[in-house]
């Protein structure tokens, strides 16, 4: 939540806190990460998530990506190299979100290494 506009401004997203209800309604469910989307991190099946206290985008911007969806409500987006999700994919072990971001650290390290 707090990458959006009206926090950080870091994603051109809004976004509604407990969107999903409160600790008590916390949730699992196996989501399937937009295949359309490049280095969508979906090659190994679905995503386990697990829900607590979650928030969904209400409004993505114009260059934000949804990859993932609940129930028609955005809970994993991407705009560049900024990547925001709703769930807790610790919890399940899941990994392919972290080796995603690392990829791109990595990209960005060798880059910055390129043109020295």
């Amino acid at each position: 939540i707090m990458l959006d506009r009206e926090h950080l401004g870091i994603l051109d997203v809004s976004t509604r806190r407990n969107a999903f209800g409160r600790q008590l309604q916390s949730f699992e469910v196996d989501l399937a990460a937009d295949a359309q989307a490049p280095d969508v991190p979906e090659a190994d099946g679905p995503v386990r998530a697990v829900f607590i206290r979650a928030p969904w985008v209400e409004e993505p911007g114009d260059d934000v990506e949804v990859l993932a969806e609940v129930d028609g409500h955005p809970v994993a987006v991407r705009e560049g190299d900024v990547l925001a999700v709703a769930f807790h994919p610790e919890i399940t072990g899941e990994r392919r979100f972290h080796r995603w971001l690392l990829e791109r650290i990595a990209e960005r390290r060798a880059s910055k290494e390129g043109t020295r």
